[in-house]
């Protein structure tokens, strides 16, 4: 695991987690609870996964994406 890409993939973990909460809690009240927290998670892990593949890896192999210039 490349710990470089933590440091992008936790954060917004984080802004999506507490988006969750501040959306559902405002704007969906009737939701009840348990499904709120369900939500939440499956937010929440939904975007680290696309965060964790989608930020590129810094890497000692990797070709520079820079043109000629």
């Amino acid at each position: 695991m490349e710990k470089k890409r933590f440091k992008f993939v936790i954060p917004v973990m984080v802004i999506v987690a507490i988006g969750s909460v501040f959306m559902l809690n405002n704007y969906y009240a009737e939701v009840p609870e348990i499904e709120q927290l369900l939500i939440t998670v499956g937010a929440t892990l939904v975007s680290g996964v696309l965060a964790y593949f989608l930020f590129p890896q810094q890497g000692e192999n990797k070709v520079d994406d820079r043109g000629p210039y």
